[in-house]
C-alpha cells in the first residue's frame, strides 16, 4: 500500500519524520484530510490538532498556524509552532491560558478583538470601505 513521507518542521527543529497512510491538520477553511495521491496543494493552517496515523498506530500533535503543502507521496507542514500531545506541559498550558485572558480584560474599550485576532473569521483581515480608496484607484490592494 501506498505511503506519506510526513515531515513537520518550525523554526527550532523538525518536529516529526516518519511515514503515515493517513494525516489531518486543521486548515482555514475546515479540517482537511489527506492519504496517498491526493492532488497537490498549499494552504494556510490555523491553531489545532494534526493527526498522523499509520496503520493502528496514531500520532497528535498540536500546532499553531504555519503552511501544509501536500503532493501525491508527501506531505510537509511548515508551522510557526507545534509540540507532541505528550509532551505539552498543562501547567505552563494553564498559565499560558491565564495570562491570555487577563489581557483580554486589560485591552483598551474601543479594541475590536474580532479584527485583532488572526483567528477570526475571514482573516486577514478588514479591507477599508468603498469611501475609504482613491477616486483614481479604485482596486485593492492598490497597484496604481
Amino acid at each position: 500500500m501506498a505511503k506519506l513521507q510526513v515531515e513537520l518542521v518550525t523554526a527550532e527543529g523538525r518536529v516529526l519524520s516518519e511515514e503515515a497512510d493517513f494525516v489531518r491538520a486543521p486548515g482555514l477553511g475546515g479540517e482537511l484530510g489527506v492519504l496517498p495521491h491526493h492532488i497537490p496543494l498549499m494552504t494556510p493552517l490555523r491553531t489545532g490538532e494534526v493527526l498522523v496515523r499509520d496503520g493502528n498506530r496514531e500520532e497528535f500533535l498540536f500546532v499553531a498556524g504555519g503552511f501544509l503543502e501536500v503532493l501525491p507521496d508527501r506531505v510537509v507542514i511548515l508551522a510557526d509552532a507545534a509540540e507532541r500531545a505528550e509532551e505539552i506541559d498543562e501547567a505552563r498550558a494553564e498559565e499560558s491560558r491565564r495570562k491570555a485572558q487577563q489581557l483580554l480584560e486589560q485591552r483598551p474599550p474601543d479594541l475590536d478583538t474580532a479584527v485583532a485576532s488572526p483567528a477570526a473569521p475571514g482573516w486577514p483581515g478588514p479591507w477599508p470601505s468603498p469611501a475609504a480608496r482613491t477616486p483614481r484607484c479604485r482596486s485593492w490592494p492598490r497597484r496604481c
